[in-house]
C-alpha cells in the first residue's frame, strides 16, 4: 500500500513539469510557394531545426504560385497564416506597404553581420534603416544549351558574344517546308527571365543602365536601352529563330530538346535534368565589346507582422536557421539555388561545378533591380516586346511608351 502511495504522489507532483513543458511548446508556421525541391528543401530543414530545438516545431504550408501572395495578404492581415513568410525581394515594398511583415530584430540580425557576410546585393532588403528579410539562396542567370543540338549544327561550345549568339542560333533553327518550326535556336519568354536579361544585361551591355542610381528615374529609354530591345526583338521578328510562346514556354520548349538555348536560372537545373535524353550544358551569359553583365534575384524569408511574444522568439531563431551556411549548402544541392554567402557560393567546388559554376561565377558581375512593384515593371518589356514584334511598332517607340508608364509607377511610390 505505501509503494502504491509512494507512486501516486510522485506522478501528481510530476503533473506541473509536464504541464509547465506542455506550456513551453511553440508551434509556428512557414509559408512559400509550391515548387517541388524548396518544398523537399524546406522540410530536410525543419527536421534539422526542430532536432536542435526541441521546444519548437514548424508548420510547413504551399500554395501554387498563382495564389501565393494572395493567400498571404489576406491570412496575415486576419492575424491568420505565417510567422515567417517567403516572399520575392521586388515585393518588399508592397509587402511593407500592407503591413505583412516586420523589421529584423537589429539584437539577433546585426546589420554589420549581415552587411559582412551577404552577397551586397541582398541589401536592396534595407529601408529606411531596418532590414526586412534575409535570403537562404540568391540567384543569377546563365545560357542553358542543348548539347546535342550544337552537335548537329556543327557547334563546339557555347556563344561567347552577342554577334555569336545569333550566328549559333540561325544555324540551330529548323522549319518546314510551310515555314512552321521544328526548333528554335533560342526559346524566348518574356514573361520568364527575358526581361531581366534585357534591362539589367542587354541594356547596360550596350552602355546603358535602366534605372537612376537612386532608382525613382526609368533611364532605359536611350540609344542603350533601344539596341538592347532591337536584340531581343530581333531574335523573332528579323533573325526569325525564335517565337515568344513557342510550345507554351521557352522552359518546356527547351525540355523537349526544341530549342538549342534558353537563359534561365539556377533553380531550373532539377527540371531539366530530370528530362530523359536531355544532354544539356551550362555556361555563363554571352557578353559585347569585352563586357560581361548578369541579372541577380532572391527570395528572403521575413517574419509576418502577426508573429509575437513567444513565437517571435520561434520565428527569429527559424530565420537564424534557415541562413546558416549549413542551411545554404542544403539548398544548393537540393533545389540549385546559390548560396547567400560568398563563403559557401565561392569555395572552390561549387565555383567550378559543371552546372552551378557558371552561376556562381555570374554573381561577381550581376545586378538586382530595386523593384517598387515587381509585375508592373515585368509587365513594361513584355508590353514593349508585345508592340515591336505584333504590331510593328519601332522599339525607339516602344520604349518611350511604356518607359513613361514605369515612371508613373515610381512616381506613385516615391511621391508617398
Amino acid at each position: 500500500m505505501r509503494n502504491f502511495f509512494n507512486s501516486m504522489m510522485l506522478a501528481l507532483l510530476a503533473l506541473p513539469i509536464l504541464w509547465v513543458n506542455s506550456a513551453a511548446a511553440v508551434e509556428i508556421e512557414y509559408w512559400q510557394y509550391t515548387y517541388a525541391t524548396r518544398v523537399e528543401a524546406i522540410y530536410k530543414l525543419i527536421e534539422k531545426f526542430e532536432a536542435a530545438n526541441p521546444g519548437i516545431t514548424v508548420k510547413h504550408t504551399h500554395f501554387p504560385y498563382a495564389d501565393y501572395r494572395k493567400k498571404v495578404a489576406i491570412a496575415v492581415s486576419a492575424g491568420d497564416g505565417p510567422d515567417v513568410v517567403q516572399l520575392y525581394y521586388g515585393w518588399l515594398h508592397d509587402y511593407r506597404d500592407s503591413n505583412l511583415i516586420q523589421p529584423l530584430s537589429k539584437t539577433s540580425f546585426p546589420h554589420s553581420m549581415i552587411e559582412k557576410q551577404f552577397f551586397p546585393m541582398v541589401q536592396t532588403m534595407k529601408v529606411e534603416g531596418e532590414y526586412w528579410g534575409l535570403p537562404t539562396a540568391v540567384r543569377s542567370l546563365a545560357l542553358f544549351w542543348n548539347q546535342d543540338l550544337f552537335s548537329e549544327a556543327g557547334l563546339n561550345g557555347p556563344p561567347e558574344t552577342l554577334d555569336q549568339f545569333v550566328e549559333y542560333s540561325k544555324k540551330l533553327t529548323k522549319k518546314d517546308s510551310d515555314g512552321n518550326y521544328l526548333s528554335i535556336g533560342y526559346a524566348v519568354d518574356t514573361d520568364g527571365q527575358d526581361h531581366h536579361w534585357w534591362r539589367e544585361v542587354l541594356t547596360r551591355l550596350y552602355g546603358g543602365q535602366p534605372y537612376s542610381a537612386d532608382g525613382t528615374k526609368v533611364t532605359y529609354n536611350s540609344d542603350a536601352g533601344v539596341k538592347a530591345l532591337q536584340f531581343l526583338t530581333d531574335i523573332e521578328a528579323t533573325h526569325q529563330v525564335g517565337s515568344n510562346g513557342f510550345m507554351n514556354r521557352g522552359q518546356d520548349a527547351f525540355k523537349a530538346g526544341k530549342a538549342g538555348m534558353i537563359i534561365d536560372g539556377s533553380f531550373r537545373i532539377s527540371t531539366f535534368k530530370k528530362q530523359e535524353g536531355l544532354n544539356f550544358a551550362i555556361s555563363e551569359l554571352p557578353g559585347h565589346a569585352g563586357k560581361r553583365y548578369n541579372f541577380s534575384s532572391y527570395w528572403v524569408n521575413g517574419i509576418s507582422s502577426k508573429a509575437e511574444g513567444e513565437k517571435l522568439a520561434a520565428a527569429e531563431k527559424f530565420l537564424e536557421f534557415v541562413t546558416t551556411e549549413e542551411a545554404m549548402q542544403l539548398w544548393l544541392d537540393t533545389v540549385g539555388e546559390l548560396p547567400a554567402k560568398p563563403a559557401v557560393a565561392l569555395v572552390e567546388e561549387n565555383k567550378s561545378h559543371p552546372f552551378f559554376g557558371p552561376f556562381i561565377r555570374g554573381l561577381g558581375y550581376a545586378t538586382a533591380t530595386d523593384f517598387v512593384s515587381e509585375q508592373p515593371q515585368r509587365q513594361a518589356l513584355i508590353d514593349a516586346y508585345d508592340m515591336v514584334v505584333l504590331k510593328g511598332t519601332s522599339p525607339k517607340d516602344a520604349l518611350a511608351k511604356v518607359s513613361e508608364d514605369e515612371q508613373e509607377v515610381l512616381d506613385e511610390f516615391f511621391d508617398n
